[in-house]
């Protein structure tokens, strides 16, 4: 393995200031902040501006902003992220934690289309695959991806549709699915118990782009067998785990 090249190393944490406050910094903030010398500082400020990664606000001399070239280079990664790849090598990443089965879906209008799986290595597992559709009203990622709707888009979505259950545990009123929207909406995970298979349950978190906006769900499946509270409390935090690492692979920095 490679050493790894300070001046470099230090470029990077000066960008990286930048991503904080109102994305302006003068040199001797940047001292300051990283405790480098002031020379140091300058020379690598200099630098990174004759490159354009950086630029002096013209009525502020003396004071940076990022430059063009990292707009260029964030707008290549955002051109070659692929959500379905992305989601299956988190899935992959938290199925090998788990050993359940995780998917990641996205919504197309009331219904849900798993775009990712990985599956469990247990004999009793789910049978399952990417590209199916289901109602979403009856899986976890379905409803945490309505709950995460503005309300007028919900409703809108929801208005005169009839909710057809595929279990006797689905949610088929639509007064009480607006109640358990609300709930998910609240704690941030959504949980189903046998909703849409007798056998299973499942948790479910979002998954956010580099805006902020809810573009999918990763969920964690179990076979009733090896569910328990003290395991839902634990799958759901998984989850949320793994929904937040893809939302930073999708570019996404957090509140």
């Amino acid at each position: 393995m490679g050493r790894l090249v300070p001046a470099v190393t230090r470029s990077l944490d000066i960008l990286e200031l930048f991503l904080d406050g109102d994305g302006t910094l003068s040199a001797p903030e940047v001292t300051r902040r990283l405790q480098l010398p002031r020379t140091t500082v300058h020379e690598l400020l200099t630098t990174l501006a004759a490159r354009s990664y950086l630029v002096q606000l013209p009525d502020q001399p003396g004071r940076y902003r990022l430059g063009v070239r990292t707009y260029q280079l964030g707008s290549r990664y955002a051109e070659q992220l692929d959500l379905a790849a992305e989601g299956q090598q988190v899935a992959r990443e938290v199925a090998e934690t788990c050993d359940e089965t995780v998917h990641v879906a996205v919504l197309e209008d009331t219904d849900v289309i798993y775009i990712a799986k990985v599956d469990s290595t247990h004999a009793v597992r789910m049978v399952s695959a990417a590209g199916r559709r289901l109602p979403a009203h009856c899986t976890s990622v379905g409803k945490m991806l309505l709950a995460s709707l503005p309300p007028t888009e919900l409703e809108s979505r929801l208005q005169g549709r009839e909710f057809t259950g595929m279990t006797p545990d689905s949610i088929t009123d639509p007064d009480e699915l607006l109640t358990a929207l609300a709930g998910i909406r609240e704690r941030g995970v959504a949980v189903e118990h046998r909703e849409s298979n007798p056998d299973v349950s499942c948790v479910a978190a979002p998954v956010r782009d580099s805006a902020g906006r809810v573009v999918a769900a990763l969920s964690i499946s179990v076979p009733m067998i090896r569910w328990s509270e003290e395991r839902e409390s634990e799958l759901a935090e998984l989850a949320a785990k793994g929904a937040g690492d893809l939302s930073v692979r999708l570019g996404h920095r957090g509140a």
